[in-house]
């Protein structure tokens, strides 16, 4: 049974469906594929509204382009970021098999711009490790590196060198004290401060796939500010991540009611914000938990290294 604050919020973000199918960043606007991509995954995985996740997957589907991507929008085709979240919200469905493969093509053929550092006392970290970027022809960074990988994970295709690169990237990007910004580690020989969403998504996408001794210092970082996160997406992704690595708070159900309850006092929150708030609750071993088929790879647990 789902409690009275989730069915709340599942009955908000099915209202924002519109007549195309999409959903919104903010009701009244126009539909967005990011949004309508969380929005699917959000009532998927609590079995809230399979008819609206349909409509849903047929807008992200019109929205696809010839090349397989999906953007933000049809007048900005170089922002394809949204293209692994339309992977996921159409993961497992024998309709959409074909425009997710086309999906994983264009990722696989897409990336940044990438060269070799001309000074590391500069610029910290390996310019040339191939990630991907949030726009066309630009410098790769944490998480649309981190969410395409993801995709990759989850239809099998961890072992491509599309994803081995991506995973060499991220831990490039870890910072020396653990943790991971937007995607820059030293300028001018000082460490930069890592963001708990940023670290949160980079340790999802590595969960399952990289040994713990190289990710431990961020595993604890993102531990000690859990219970200092108060904004959806920092706290969504953060249960997501903890979940990945078999560490799920067992007071999660309060972390996100009293984050829901913040709405109250700050208004509401963007749909794709609250979608992956949910997704993070509901979610028992990191995002790939979500989907019925998924048989995640349990990593190494936190304890057993105590």
């Amino acid at each position: 049974m789902i409690q009275k604050p989730f069915r709340h919020s599942l009955e908000l973000l099915q209202s924002g469906q519109q007549p195309n199918g999409g959903f919104p960043y903010l009701p009244g606007e126009k539909a967005r594929p990011d949004a309508t991509a969380w929005t699917i995954m959000a009532l998927f995985s609590y079995a809230f509204d399979y008819e609206s996740c349909n409509r849903g997957r047929a807008y992200l589907a019109s929205q696809q382009a010839n090349d397989g991507r999906v953007s933000i929008s049809p007048s900005h085709p170089e922002a394809s970021w949204p293209t692994p979240l339309a992977i996921f919200a159409w993961e497992g469905v024998s309709q959409y098999q074909e425009a997710q493969s086309r999906a994983i093509d264009y990722l696989i053929g897409f990336t940044g711009q990438h060269f070799p550092n001309p000074d590391p006392s500069i610029i910290g970290h390996d310019t040339a490790i191939t990630g991907w970027p949030w726009i066309a022809d630009t410098h790769s960074w944490v998480i649309p590196t981190a969410l395409a990988l993801m995709a990759l994970h989850k239809v099998g295709l961890g072992t491509h060198p599309r994803a081995i690169a991506g995973q060499q990237m991220l831990i490039n990007r870890q910072l020396p004290s653990g943790g991971w910004n937007y995607g820059s580690t030293t300028v001018f020989n000082r460490e930069l401060h890592p963001l708990p969403e940023c670290t949160a998504i980079a340790l999802q996408a590595l969960a399952g796939h990289t040994a713990f001794h190289e990710i431990e210092r961020s595993l604890q970082y993102i531990s000690l500010e859990l219970p200092h996160l108060r904004t959806p997406i920092s706290l969504g992704w953060t249960l997501l991540c903890l979940g990945a690595w078999g560490l799920k708070p067992t007071n999660t159900e309060e972390l996100v009611s009293a984050c829901l309850q913040r709405q109250e006092r700050y208004g509401s929150y963007a749909l794709p914000s609250l979608a992956l708030l949910l997704c993070g609750a509901k979610a028992q071993q990191g995002l790939y938990s979500l989907f019925p088929a998924s048989q995640p790879q349990p990593p190494a647990s936190f304890a057993h290294h105590q």
